[in-house]
């Protein structure tokens, strides 16, 4: 006698951040059923990426979102790498970029607009819901389907609420739960790769950068004297990516008194910098062995995780979610087998550690170089390059995400 095994939905999306509100939001007008669960009370504001590269852009566009984030971000047509404080600098511009897509220029918005824009949009889909203020706890999935435990913490009343206990029946679950992932550990999945030494200091102040430093960027990347910082414009502030000396503690580093006097190195002025917002972070290198495990499959920063520099991260997670979206549609409408998983693992796993991993590591690294010398090397050569119209043209679809999406669309 054949089973019969009734669900709640047909995915489970685990993380309620832009990647997985992303993927959900690409279900649910597939008429796909799908239930986000996010542990936190609602969509998250925090100081997070900011960048969104030109094929992310057509994505979204796909989506209908694209146009709203235009209109709330900032058009960044160029980045740049610099010397501070003469200036010297190589600019790196994107309309080479125009026959390959409809974006030829990166947007500066903060990632939690693009998730409110996200949950506008599945809150009109009649197969999507979000349960906010639920931890998973676990999952056991068997031949059939996947059941996720849940905790509903105090005062997590959203009108569908079974309380402390409560199970979701689906066929299948995406981890999309960030770097600190509960499908990843409850897969007891290794996150190889490394931990920098360094503690980046993230601020943000309305002081206009652009009024004082000639030419600089909306993107702009800066060696100073032994060190270097980022100045990364969005609408109505700068924000300050500070790397602190590696020889003092970071604590000292952290002060009032320490981020006013890093703010001063950058331009100099009698008055004192506003801060209006701070967050200290780590920069992590991982990536999990392999995206698909069984029912359950992983997508952005649960998968892997980069160097911010160069803005990659949350690209690469957008990305993950298009391709899954894809896989996961195809199972189940199409009747493929469930492993048309693997393809997504296949085109997704290699180019996160290949491209995004390495491009990430090796920004790192060059901004990180302290030689006077060695950088007037690396500057002259990145000028080469943009006066090259070819390869600048190679650069920037590198740089850019364009490459490494059609190497991935390659992979069979």
């Amino acid at each position: 006698m054949d089973r019969i095994t009734r669900y709640d939905c047909d995915v489970v999306v685990v993380g309620g951040g832009p990647v997985g509100l992303c993927l959900a939001l690409l279900l649910a007008r597939k008429g796909i059923e799908v239930t986000v669960v996010e542990k936190e009370p609602d969509v998250s504001l925090d100081l997070r990426a900011s960048t969104f590269h030109p094929p992310t852009l057509d994505m979204l566009e796909g989506l209908g979102l694209a146009e709203t984030l235009v209109a709330q971000g900032l058009v960044c047509p160029h980045w740049q790498i610099r010397l501070h404080p003469d200036g010297d600098r190589a600019i790196f511009d994107l309309s080479v970029l125009d026959k390959d897509t409809t974006h030829p220029y990166r947007l500066q918005c903060e990632q939690w607009k693009l998730s409110l824009a996200l949950m506008d949009a599945l809150k009109k889909e009649p197969r999507a819901r979000v349960l906010f203020s639920r931890e998973v706890t676990g999952f056991l999935q068997d031949e059939d389907g996947v059941t996720v435990s849940l905790d509903s913490g105090e005062g997590a009343d959203h009108g569908n609420a079974k309380g402390n206990g409560e199970t979701i029946r689906a066929r299948l679950v995406a981890g999309t739960d960030g770097a600190r992932s509960t499908i990843r550990k409850e897969l007891g999945l290794e996150f190889a790769g490394l931990t920098y030494p360094e503690t980046t200091l993230l601020v943000t102040t309305h002081f206009p950068f652009e009024e004082h430093l000639e030419g600089i960027s909306n993107v702009s990347y800066c060696w100073k004297a032994d060190g270097n910082f980022a100045l990364l414009k969005v609408p109505g502030r700068w924000r300050v990516s500070i790397y602190p000396r590696e020889d003092l503690p970071i604590e000292e580093q952290l002060t009032e008194e320490a981020i006013e006097a890093s703010l001063q190195v950058i331009v100099p002025r009698s008055e004192r910098y506003e801060v209006i917002e701070k967050r200290p972070y780590r920069v992590h290198q991982r990536i999990v062995p392999s995206y698909v495990h069984g029912r359950v499959v992983l997508a952005g920063d649960a998968a892997h995780l980069n160097s911010p520099s160069g803005g990659m991260g949350l690209n690469g997670g957008i990305h993950d979610a298009f391709e899954l979206a894809a896989a996961l549609t195809a199972i189940l409408q199409d009747h493929a087998p469930l492993d048309r998983l693997d393809l997504y693992d296949r085109r997704r796993r290699p180019i996160a550690r290949d491209q995004i991993l390495a491009q990430a590591d090796a920004n790192r690294a060059r901004m990180r170089e302290k030689d006077p010398e060695k950088r007037r090397e690396i500057l002259a050569n990145l000028q080469a390059i943009t006066r090259d119209p070819e390869r600048l043209y190679a650069h920037v679809l590198k740089s850019s995400m364009i490459d490494g999406l059609r190497l991935a669309a390659a992979i069979q």
